[in-house]
């Protein structure tokens, strides 16, 4: 199954629309399945009455500079048409929904800090349109099960949980990627399992498709070196497109060998050993582990090295010279 790989622009436009653009450049140019910006707003996302933290002043006013302008949502998205690339954004409110599924988006994703707000969960869900929802802070596998019944109230039962580490950056030592294990054994028959990925690297995505997820999502910039908040620890264009092709390595390297020799392989086949005299044998004696050795290589008539307890104790039916194959 192929991997779905969600390009995550968010914020990093800056609100300039043709940085945008070029994000939508840069995620199609790496073969992502989406690209997706986030739409909210300072007065519907955080309190007025905020205090300032994380070494952020007024965060209202720093949403306020970063937030996207909702008028763009339906040229984002004819863009992204264009490109063949589908649009995405995460909603942060009520109106967003409408906005969202106003502009025809396939499917909504549900962020790790508003996956613990069942109200937003359950209006969300009503939409009926296929949910994507990243498990991150304060949320563990029993909160997982209230949100999947929301969803299932709703009759939407078209859903993906994200495991989800809310640190930006995240530390590779607190990714814990067999908690996908631990979601697919528990909710594998409700849900779809993926990764919403916040480490440095190009790497993890790939071992979290080794371990099960189908859907991958990673921050992106244009630049580490641009200002705003989500750029330092996002992917450069060069680096998304090196993490899509280690999730495509992984998913072609996930198959089971079901017969001796692969395709690859069977040119190979004669570095295999061969039974052969290791003495001179004449025809009657009985081959034993005195006369006989093993030796490359493996050619089609010969006795393949794996029938060695077959062969000895057989009776030679001709003379052999040493290095003969048998």
């Amino acid at each position: 199954m192929k991997t779905f790989i969600i390009a995550e622009a968010g914020a990093n436009h800056n609100r300039n629309f043709n940085q945008a653009l070029a994000l939508i450049d840069a995620a199609s140019a790496a073969e992502a399945d989406a690209v997706k910006f986030q739409t909210y707003s300072s007065e519907t996302l955080y309190s007025q009455n905020t205090p300032d933290f994380a070494g952020y002043k007024n965060i209202n006013n720093l949403i306020k500079e970063i937030e996207l302008p909702r008028e763009w949502q339906k040229d984002l998205k004819d863009y992204c048409d264009d490109k063949q690339i589908e649009f995405m954004s995460t909603p942060f409110d009520e109106k967003a929904v409408e906005q969202l599924v106003s502009v025809g988006v396939k499917r909504l994703k549900i962020a790790g800090f508003e996956a613990t707000d069942l109200r937003f969960v359950d209006m969300v869900a009503s939409t009926n349109l296929p949910l994507i929802i990243s498990a991150g802070i304060g949320c563990d596998l029993d909160f997982i099960e209230k949100i999947i019944r929301i969803c299932h109230a709703q009759k939407n039962y078209d859903l993906t949980i994200l495991h989800c580490n809310n640190a930006y950056p995240t530390p590779p030592q607190d990714i814990n990627l067999n908690t996908l294990r631990q979601i697919k054994k528990r909710y594998g028959k409700d849900v779809k399992v993926g990764l919403s990925d916040h480490t440095m690297n190009t790497l993890t995505p790939a071992l979290a498709v080794a371990l099960g997820a189908q859907v991958i999502e990673k921050h992106y910039t244009l630049s580490k070196q641009l200002p705003g908040p989500d750029h330092a620890f996002a992917l450069e264009c060069t680096e998304l497109k090196e993490m899509i092709e280690n999730v495509r390595v992984a998913e072609m390297s996930l198959g089971i060998k079901k017969t001796k020799y692969t395709e690859s392989e069977e040119s190979f086949a004669m570095a295999g050993r061969s039974i052969v005299a290791k003495t001179s044998i004449k025809a009657g004696d009985t081959l034993n582990t005195t006369n006989l050795t093993t030796k490359r290589p493996f050619l089609e008539g010969n006795h393949h090295a794996s029938e060695w307890f077959d062969v000895v104790g057989l009776t030679a039916k001709k003379d052999y010279l040493p290095d003969s194959f048998i």
